[in-house]
């Protein structure tokens, strides 16, 4: 199993940006998919983005694709997301996770580790 730990987040004026990390231990996360999740208050945690473990492709929800970018350094074990032109709809607990061989995005349900999130939060 891969223990996730994300850092990063905190609190910023909209339009602002940030770049959460998420530090893998445990196995390599070379034949993992990584990928990004949030859960925002009252709402089901949902996904954000995702890389392949293959060929680096990458996914995101339509709410995010041109201002979210999602990338993973092996060498480190480390995945990150960096967020640009924060809206306040982007605030949530964000959440870093796994699923062994994946290539596309999967369901929150089917991840194989969890980070413990970190908290971003969008002033308007």
């Amino acid at each position: 199993q891969v223990q996730l730990v994300e850092s990063g987040g905190g609190s910023v004026q909209a339009g602002g940006s940030l770049r959460l990390s998420c530090a893998a231990s445990g196995r390599t996360i070379r034949y993992h998919g990584m990928g990004w999740f949030r859960q925002a208050p009252g709402k089901e945690r949902e996904f954000v983005a995702t890389i392949a473990w293959t060929d680096d492709n990458t996914y995101y929800t339509d709410s995010v694709k041109g201002r979210f970018t999602i990338s993973r350094d092996n060498a480190k074990n480390t995945v990150y997301l960096e967020m640009n032109s924060l809206k306040p709809e982007d605030t949530a607990v964000y959440y870093c996770a796994t699923k062994y061989g994946a290539l596309r995005p999967w369901s929150p349900s089917d991840s194989s580790s969890w980070g413990q999130g970190t908290q971003v939060t969008v002033s308007s």
